[in-house]
């Protein structure tokens, strides 16, 4: 691809001999990979493009162009590297998207989206803002975790995978809203290809994850280390091609609802799909749409589906040569990525159709041999058999916690090799990204023929053994102490027993951790939103929701650990689960649909909060008249967490004692009126022989 920005392509060394040259690199790799995004998005020719919704899993484009903009100044700002925001309401609006999501679940009737040339000129000054940033940041060599220039690469890095993602929303606009443009050139060679055919690949135990000491970035996904015992087996030599598939269309396999599992079933059912996404027939002429135009057919490149409709032709492909075909596994590919040598960014020139480095298409299957397989990388993403997890030793960085772990639940799964459009670290060898079985990025497959279960060569963990997640799971669900009764339940209880409630119709449990309150809560409301700032903490909830049961282990001495199991047939919550929505926020930053409640309650949360005067001089605006507001807290208040400045109470207020219950009170007596004060004790179990015993103060506040 002839294209000025591929410099942009390639991610950054975290080593270096100058820190004004890494300082340089910075920049370089921040402002090319900005105008390589936006660059992508001059391919629209209307502003009303913008705004619709070829994807409807999906928000429209203009969430995308503004959401990269965002992302830096909420994780600067979250890692105290800024003071102030830039526009708080973009920053909520477009802090989070619906990737995840699955096929019925995205609701946008609250979204009112700004202008385009507003967002034009937001990202205008968030640029100059994160020049400014790196101008005037440490550097230090290597680049590590804790450093400000892992999060300027960690915003880049954000921005190269939605350069991907967007591609392909672009791709579905219709034709009339998208022009050609000369940096984002298509390949122009078609033709018929040559037979696929099954090649030995030799087995091996392999272990895969990035080593802390690395010299590139990573996700936290890529790093900790698992080992995996291959057995020999047989890979398709190409990926599989339009041609090939097409014998799957021809015999109609997605009518053959015996070639698909019960998700794929039910994809089918609500898409009523016949053919890959990206084909169209017309006049008995099949074609196919690539990102600014639809061309025949091109036969000899690499067919692009989601993770179902590459299982449905494998399980019709073994039908068809009765042998055991299936997906390759993630550990499988690494072997066959043993085949090419180095890895980027020091490769010197990129060993398939990857990193814009020669179309902006897929081209032939056979274009780019490796010992004898081709596109062992790049082309498209290649779909595999494994739901991501973490590997052993995984943790989350803690200004993206949300990056992995939203994932780890078996539905989502590992695309490996990159595409065409891969950029950074999508292209290193140690990448690992995976989505919803029925999404579409530029993603195909190969297949292999094996007699081992792909179980074998996963990871996917059972129990939650994140320590703290684990505290607070015991904390919420688990056993009672020292004859204290569970904290979550008796704050419910005390609360309910105080009020009197006119109204049932919703209530919002604001930092709700692993949600226990939330459950209670909708034993007696009719709707419970439950918001937590930690996306772990809100997987857990979602995840017990979802399944019925979740497991974890309790440390009891040392390293050993007992293993704990709740269900919600045990606490009674089948139905109230029902009631409740589980969902990421910041209370200080609430999207606006987040109202018109009858019960507020914040459980041991303005004392964890930045500027919970802020959240306390507006909560009153999402609450109904009458309504109440309930607050717990052991108001231990850290500089940590809130600077003095902000501290409710606990302080000297002209030389004479203030408390928090002062604080409070000065702050909410404007809108609400003082109902009742009670002590709510609380026990949370570290070991088996050490535990936090606190006291929350519970405070109750009806509006006037």
């Amino acid at each position: 691809m002839n294209n000025k920005l591929t410099k942009a392509t390639r991610t950054l060394l975290l080593s270096g001999d100058s820190e004004d040259s890494k300082r340089q690199e910075l920049k370089e790799a921040f402002n090319h990979t900005w105008a390589l995004y936006e660059s992508l998005f001059e391919l629209i020719n209307n502003e009303t493009a913008y705004f619709s919704k070829p994807e409807p899993l999906r928000h429209p484009l203009i969430f995308y162009f503004g959401h990269t903009a965002v992302f830096y100044v909420n994780k600067l700002k979250l890692g105290k590297y800024i003071d102030s925001r830039i526009n708080k309401h973009f920053e909520s609006m477009f802090a989070i998207g619906v990737d995840e999501m699955s096929w019925d679940d995205l609701d946008d009737t609250h979204y009112h989206w700004p202008s385009v040339s507003e967002v034009k000129a937001y990202r205008h000054d968030v640029n100059r803002l994160v020049n400014t940033v790196i101008d005037d940041m440490p550097i230090t060599l290597p680049i590590a975790q804790t450093d400000p220039g892992w999060i300027i690469l960690m915003g880049v890095e954000h921005e190269r995978i939605h350069l991907e993602t967007s591609s392909v929303i672009i791709r579905q606009l219709p034709l009339c809203d998208v022009t050609p443009h000369p940096d984002w050139q298509p390949c122009r060679d078609v033709g018929v290809p040559a037979a696929n055919q099954l090649l030995t690949v030799g087995g091996d135990t392999i272990t895969l994850g990035k080593h802390e000491e690395d010299d590139t970035f990573g996700w936290d996904n890529e790093f900790g280390q698992q080992s995996f015992k291959v057995h020999d087996f047989k890979a398709s030599k190409y990926l599989v091609s339009n041609q090939e598939f097409m014998a799957f269309v021809a015999d109609e396999g997605y009518r053959k609802l015996r070639y698909w599992n019960d998700e794929g079933k039910a994809w089918i059912k609500f898409t009523q799909a016949t053919m890959p996404r990206f084909w169209l027939k017309q006049n008995d002429q099949w074609l196919q749409r690539n990102l600014t135009e639809e061309i025949p057919l091109p036969l000899n490149w690499p067919v692009e589906v989601n993770q179902l409709e590459a299982k449905a032709f494998c399980n019709w492909k073994a039908e068809q040569q009765q042998a055991n075909i299936r997906l390759l596994t993630e550990a499988e590919w690494y072997l066959l990525r043993s085949n090419i040598e180095g890895d980027s960014p020091n490769w010197p020139e990129a060993p398939g159709n990857i990193e814009l480095g020669y179309y902006a298409s897929s081209c032939p299957i056979d274009r780019f041999d490796h010992e004898g397989f081709c596109d062992i990388v790049g082309n498209v993403w290649q779909w595999t058999e494994t739901a991501i997890d973490g590997f052993l030793g995984f943790k989350v960085h803690p200004l993206y916690d949300d990056f992995s772990t939203p994932t780890f639940d078996g539905k989502h799964n590992l695309i490996k090799g990159g595409s065409w459009i891969s950029t950074g670290n999508e292209s290193t060898l140690s990448s690992r990204y995976a989505f919803r079985r029925h999404f579409y990025q530029h993603a195909g497959f190969r297949y292999v023929e094996s007699h081992q279960d792909p179980a074998s060569m996963t990871s996917l963990n059972i129990y939650e053994t994140d320590e703290l997640i684990s505290q607070y799971l015991e904390f919420h669900y688990g056993d009672e102490y020292f004859a204290v009764p569970n904290f979550c339940v008796n704050g419910i209880k005390q609360c309910l027993n105080e009020i009197q409630l006119s109204h049932t119709t919703k209530a919002l449990d604001i930092g709700c951790s692993v949600g226990r309150a939330s459950f209670e809560l909708a034993k007696t409301f009719d709707h419970v939103d439950g918001i937590d700032f930690s996306a772990r903490f809100i997987q857990q909830a979602c995840n017990l929701t979802e399944h019925g049961e979740k497991r974890y282990t309790i440390r009891t001495e040392g390293d050993l650990v007992e293993f704990k199991s709740i269900t919600l047939a045990q606490f009674s919550y089948i139905e109230d689960a029902k009631k409740i929505n589980f969902i990421q926020g910041d209370a200080c930053n609430l999207k606006p649909q987040f109202s018109g409640y009858d019960l507020v309650y914040a459980s041991n949360l303005i004392d964890r909060l930045g500027d919970p005067k802020a959240f306390l001089s507006t909560i009153h605006q999402r609450i109904n008249d009458g309504g109440y507001l309930v607050i717990t807290s052991p108001y231990t208040w850290l500089e940590e967490y809130t600077t003095k400045a902000n501290w409710l109470g606990g302080i000297k207020v002209h030389g004479e004692n203030f408390t928090t219950l002062d604080g409070l009170t000065e702050t909410l007596i404007p809108h609400f009126e003082l109902i009742a004060v009670k002590e709510i004790p609380l026990v949370i179990r570290e070991t088996k022989r050490k535990f936090q015993h606190s006291v929350s103060e519970m405070t109750i506040w009806r509006k006037r």
